[in-house]
């Protein structure tokens, strides 16, 4: 068995006797919007998706970033990109909390949804603060491609959905939160004549105006998905059940007969 990957878990699993708070991190609510059935696999029956490989350089400008900002957190000052993007009055957020809120596999940003007793958590990149005293969640995303970066595809509604469960988990703690969050995307610069053995980026801040209005209705329909005894039905577009089916279906047809 990979060291990697534990196949089948017996640990963490939802039981619907307990009356304790389950813990639902904000990656497993847009694994419940992606596809309930793997959603109920992972947290009712202990199968989860096979995991994807880290992006280390990814984690690398993460962490960066995070020490930059940190720099200008430190003695309350903008940083240039917030000027160069005539973000006036925005700084960094001081808090002595942030190095717990950024930390998603341990603690984050907590909230007891009371209606269906789901702790639900998140670690947020970044907090900015603004002249009005709201918070404005910031997101880092890195990538390396020739067109300039925006949040136009598809896929990336997952980035808007994150960006919202954060704004909400501020919200239900008590902090007035701008609508307005933003992603720092740091694109990987690819026309330059030699390696020389740096990496340069292009970034860019991209403003999202959230709506987390949607939050409470999908935790309600989570405890739902949860509770109920038989799995629900997978999504017609996801790849995992659709290869799950797949393997199933041939097996079955080229089994030897008896």
């Amino acid at each position: 068995m990979s060291e990697y990957y534990n196949s089948r878990r017996t640990k963490g699993l939802f039981d619907p006797k307990s009356t304790e708070s389950f813990r639902v991190s904000r990656s497993k609510i847009d694994l419940f919007l992606n596809c309930q059935l793997c959603f109920y696999l992972d947290r009712r029956l202990g199968v989860a998706r096979p995991p994807g490989f880290p992006f280390a350089l990814n984690s690398a400008v993460d962490t960066l970033l995070k020490k930059e900002f940190d720099i200008h957190r430190a003695v309350k000052s903008a940083h240039p990109l917030m000027d160069a993007y005539g973000l006036k009055g925005v700084v960094p957020f001081a808090s002595e909390k942030m190095d717990e809120w950024r930390d998603a596999m341990k603690r984050g940003i907590t909230y007891v949804h009371k209606p269906t007793g789901l702790l639900v958590t998140g670690g947020v990149d970044d907090l900015w603060i603004n002249k009005a005293g709201e918070l404005i969640i910031v997101d880092y995303k890195a990538t390396s491609k020739d067109e300039k970066v925006n949040l136009d595809k598809e896929w990336q509604i997952g980035y808007k959905r994150q960006m919202e469960v954060y704004q909400w988990l501020f919200r239900m703690n008590g902090f007035k939160v701008s609508d307005t969050g933003f992603f720092v995307y740091c694109n990987g610069k690819t026309d330059r004549k030699a390696f020389d053995a740096k990496l340069e980026f292009d970034i860019d801040l991209i403003p999202y105006e959230g709506d987390d209005s949607w939050v409470p209705g999908a935790l309600e329909d989570i405890k739902k998905c949860l509770m109920a005894e038989k799995p629900p039905k997978p999504a017609e577009n996801c790849d995992y059940c659709n290869y799950r089916k797949a393997a199933r279906d041939v097996q079955k047809t080229s089994a030897p007969k008896k």
